[in-house]
């Protein structure tokens, strides 16, 4: 009865092993792919790089729109429009395509947007949000709309939080409506 329960016990430490391996492994190609996309966007001409307040890294945007109002402080409370997503598959690949096999991928994955919610601001404290989306917030303007790219560690860590995997790079449409 020792024996098998030995072999069981064995076995068992052994499968948990190679899944947990397999999903490391699985854990450094995402990370890879992602920390890739980032690097690329922020070196492309029109995009500018700010370095968060925390130091833990920088975030990439470009302006797509020009506002005149007041700049938040990270104590403020603000009202923004937005947009989050993210690519589920590959980032060189386009939001919808066709796979090797005829089926249509959606690559383009939107976890979060006031447009979704009838355009209505979204209302949060600016140190209410991951250290990227508050350190665009600190250098937007009134009247600002920006595509904002932030590297996993200024997002949602290694962990993640669901449906956001760990290590994904987050991008953002965003604009600042008012500063409360």
């Amino acid at each position: 009865m020792k024996i098998k329960l030995l072999v069981l016990f064995t076995l068992s430490a052994l499968l948990f092993a190679s899944c947990s391996s397999k999903d490391d492994e699985t854990d450094n190609i995402w990370r890879d792919n992602n920390e890739e996309a980032f690097e690329r966007i922020s070196n492309t001409s029109g995009y500018e790089k700010i370095e968060s307040e925390s130091k833990a890294g920088s975030i990439a945007y470009r302006v797509i729109k020009s506002g005149e109002g007041k700049t938040p402080l990270y104590t403020d409370r603000v009202k923004v429009l937005y947009t989050g997503w993210y690519k589920r598959v590959d980032w060189n690949k386009e939001d919808i395509y066709t796979d090797e096999n005829g089926n249509t991928i959606r690559n383009k994955f939107i976890f979060d947007s006031t447009a979704d919610r009838g355009d209505v601001p979204s209302i949060f404290r600016v140190s209410g949000v991951v250290d990227g989306f508050s350190t665009a917030l600190q250098h937007m303007r009134e009247g600002d709309k920006w595509e904002v790219w932030i590297p996993w560690q200024l997002g949602y860590g290694e962990r993640g939080q669901s449906p956001i995997l760990g290590y994904t790079t987050l991008v953002f449409e965003i604009e600042l409506v008012e500063v409360l």
